[in-house]
């Protein structure tokens, strides 16, 4: 019975991954995933259900980091405002965060090279024979706005770090990159056009 039960799971678990595959697909043809303007007008027309259809979309696009991630966090500042814009980034990029660290520590070097080139993965893999830098290089990254965080949470799922130290980064360290992010494109955007325009 036990094996049984593990076959269907593995099964349904595969199906899963191609149906997600398939949806995203379609989710980029139509432009939700990488046009700021159709996710914010498909966003808005969901009404009470905007945010709950926003934090699946920042769970898919940080579990899949081949959907660009700024598209959709500065989009959820321009939709929802910015308190609750904050919150619904902060709950999604969080919740997308943990599953991409368990992918990685599941999976291990072939699940992250599905999503990043040979270099990019040698280059931050050779950081982590040095536990305690490579903590205090993973904390400074999770601060940043500019840097490459999914792949950075992909190789950390590859170390010994356990769950709770990894969540406790997170969620104290990705409300500042957030915030960061999004004002930056925001009003760094809006401060472009001013000057051009003079």
């Amino acid at each position: 019975m036990y094996k049984f039960w593990q076959k269907t799971i593995q099964v349904l678990s595969v199906l899963v991954i191609i149906a997600t595959f398939f949806i995203l697909i379609w989710l980029y043809k139509i432009g939700i995933l990488n046009d700021q303007n159709v996710l914010k007008e498909f966003l808005e027309q969901q009404g009470h259900y905007g945010s709950l259809t926003y934090i699946a979309i920042q769970i898919i696009q940080v579990v899949f980091p081949i959907i660009p991630g700024g598209v959709t966090t500065v989009v959820g500042f321009l939709v929802f405002g910015p308190m609750w814009g904050f919150l619904v980034n902060y709950v999604g990029i969080i919740i997308g965060s943990v599953i991409l660290f368990w992918l990685s520590r599941t999976f291990g070097k072939k699940f992250c090279l599905l999503f990043m080139k040979e270099e990019t993965f040698y280059k931050y893999e050779s950081k982590i024979d040095d536990k305690k830098s490579y903590e205090i290089f993973f904390i400074l990254c999770m601060l940043s706005p500019i840097s490459p965080a999914d792949v950075l949470v992909m190789i950390t799922g590859l170390t010994s770090m356990s769950y709770k130290k990894f969540m406790t980064i997170i969620l104290l360290c990705k409300p500042l990159s957030i915030i960061a992010y999004s004002y930056f494109w925001i009003y760094g955007s809006q401060l472009l056009q001013h000057l051009f325009n003079k």
